[in-house]
């Protein structure tokens, strides 16, 4: 089995948290879908396996139009061998969603929508620079059910500047209401080079802290755990059989095939990442060429890889495929180094399975560095 994730990098305008390649240069739409078409013929044979999940990730997919949508589908079907139940996500804004949008998707494979809600606080969404504001939010979930959608995964955000336990509880009980799939929840990041890092260095906001944040994810699991959402991974909540399967393929070391400017492959291999800059990129395929850089893996950063997906799943890491793919020594460090924290109830072991405690997932970055070979 395999993933296809196609990079759609167009936005209206970027928000101000965003650390994902983006562009506003909309007139390149139908040309960029053209290219990804053609990346797809040149890389044929990437991926041999039957493709179970395609994601149109970006960016904002919801932005292209009937024919480019029609043309992307076409094409995958075409080059790849796609499974009958494959799941096929594509992210939307709120706003984007209306009739003639529906209608449209309506004629596509895509059976799971994911839409960037992040809040329902309208002051929020403003600081944010998101285009929708929180009655577009039900309204897009309405009309997606009524045209078949019966997947939906909303993204939420918490630790806003200024934002209280109670404004969060306010946040959750509204996607509770939504009653949707799948809920991925993360607590705001300032990353360099972003808007938002660079108020927080002028001090023009400041990040709330570090308790506050940890109570509010405490009330996240909590929350969701008490009405029927299954926390299958650290950020990740979803109804039993709705799981994220593309995102799962990502934690299992399954190969999958990225498309677009900017978009990662894995191929078990290797990993290869497209040049981050849409000109550049459709120049390239243009002249058959796909611009990309490309890391041959080691059993050491295979390992490495191994940690830092699978430890955030409720599963966790197998000891005996890292064993029965990597080799017994590998399996032994990670045994050994695994040793401390289950004494110290941060890690727990489940058959052949080491994982996050409840209490570890608090300092699970930490705990992944020290798990790493450097």
């Amino acid at each position: 089995m395999a993933g296809i994730y196609i990079h759609i990098p167009f936005c209206k305008s970027r928000c101000i948290y965003c650390g994902f390649y983006s562009t506003t240069m909309l007139s390149l739409r139908h040309k960029y879908v053209k290219a990804v078409c053609r990346e797809m013929e040149l890389r044929h044979g990437y991926v041999d396996e039957a493709v179970e999940t395609v994601y149109l990730g970006g960016g904002t997919p919801s932005l292209l139009g009937a024919s480019e949508l029609d043309m992307l589908f076409q094409y995958i079907y075409k080059v790849f061998k796609v499974s009958d139940d494959a799941e096929i996500t594509m992210e939307c804004n709120p706003d984007d969603i209306n009739e003639n949008f529906t209608d449209m998707l309506a004629r596509t494979p895509v059976n799971r929508v994911s839409l960037g809600v992040q809040t329902f606080s309208d002051a929020r969404l403003k600081l944010l620079r998101r285009r929708h504001d929180t009655a577009e939010v039900t309204k897009a979930v309405d009309q997606l059910r009524r045209c078949g959608i019966g997947n939906i995964s909303i993204d939420l955000m918490f630790g806003f500047p200024g934002e209280t336990s109670d404004d969060w509880t306010a946040d959750i009980n509204k996607a509770l209401e939504l009653n949707v799939e799948h809920i991925s929840a993360y607590s705001l990041m300032y990353e360099e080079g972003t808007k938002l890092f660079d108020m927080l260095e002028r001090e023009q906001i400041h990040e709330i802290d570090d308790e506050l944040s940890l109570k509010m994810y405490d009330e996240l699991t909590a929350r969701l755990t008490l009405n029927g959402y299954e926390h299958y991974e650290i950020s990740n909540f979803a109804r039993r059989g709705y799981r994220s399967r593309h995102n799962g393929n990502y934690w299992r070391q399954v190969p999958y095939i990225g498309l677009g400017a900017a978009a990662h492959s894995f191929d078990l291999k290797s990993r290869q990442w497209n040049v981050a800059d849409v000109a550049s990129y459709i120049e390239g395929i243009d002249m058959g060429e796909v611009r990309a850089e490309r890391e041959t893996l080691t059993p050491e950063t295979t390992f490495n890889d191994i940690i830092t997906t699978a430890m955030r799943t409720r599963e966790g890491v197998d000891m005996e495929y890292i064993e029965r793919h990597l080799g017994k020594r590998y399996k032994d460090f990670l045994t050994a180094n695994s040793a401390r924290y289950i004494s110290e109830g941060l890690i727990e072991t489940d058959g052949s399975h080491v994982r996050l405690t409840h209490k570890g997932i608090y300092i699970s970055d930490m705990i992944m560095s020290e798990l790493m070979i450097v």
